[in-house]
């Protein structure tokens, strides 16, 4: 006989390990597809005209790490200083473009996938995009870069343990996973790769500064690149 709480445990597992398979819309043949990408107003009028350069400032970390928290006062402090902005938002984009997506592998890098495709429309409109998302693979932070464009893309690592996220817990996740309702939760069932050398990341240590001290340094990072 189960008690109550192991059952609970093992229904929410069976839940998690149905697999849904999602009928994909046939992609149209690239014969069939006639893009007018030569006629359209160019970039770099869109960003005379708002007296910025496009970027994409693409805050990852673990949950609990303070994305969300800089990217909402990074925004607020760019907005202010008379910038043109866009916030994209990992919970925000799950609740309309990417709702019908799940926390598998496969439909992390598809989340991850879709926003680099927005981001790069924003800033070839010349606005500055503010993206906050856990994006836990480097393979994942590889794709975005080769999406958004090198040149575009400032990659910032916002870094926190999992044990000082867990106490932080500001959406509960933690607690819910340590009894085993949350499923492929990142930094504890499914991986999470910090970056490399190589990678070029920007870090900001939230356990080792105040949030005042990060998004100062956010800021004086960002600031020479999407200026004219």
């Amino acid at each position: 006989m189960l008690c109550p709480g192991r059952d609970l445990g093992l229904r929410a597992t069976r839940r998690f390990q149905t697999v849904i398979v999602r009928q994909m819309p046939t992609p149209a043949p690239q014969a069939d597809l006639h893009p007018i990408f030569d006629r359209v107003l160019d970039r770099a009028a869109k960003e005379q005209r708002l007296g910025q350069r496009g970027r994409v400032v693409w805050l990852y970390g673990l949950s609990g790490s303070g994305k969300s928290t800089l990217a909402v006062a990074l925004e607020r402090r760019l907005h202010a200083e008379g910038f043109a902005t866009h916030l994209l938002d990992g919970d925000n984009v799950r609740t309309g473009l990417n709702r019908d997506l799940g926390f598998s592998d496969a439909d992390r890098a598809e989340n991850i996938r879709r926003v680099a495709e927005v981001a790069k429309l924003f800033a070839a409109a010349g606005v500055v995009v503010i993206a906050a998302f856990i994006t836990p693979l480097r393979a994942h932070r590889r794709l975005v870069r080769e999406i958004v464009g090198a040149e575009d893309f400032l990659e910032i690592y916002v870094a926190a343990s999992f044990e000082a996220c867990a106490k932080r817990d500001p959406k509960g996740l933690y607690a819910k996973a340590k009894a085993g309702n949350v499923a492929q939760f990142t930094g504890r069932d499914s991986a999470f790769e910090p970056p490399a050398s190589e990678d070029g990341a920007i870090t900001l240590d939230t356990e080792a500064e105040p949030a005042d001290a990060s998004l100062a340094r956010l800021h004086a990072a960002i600031l020479p690149r999407i200026r004219l």
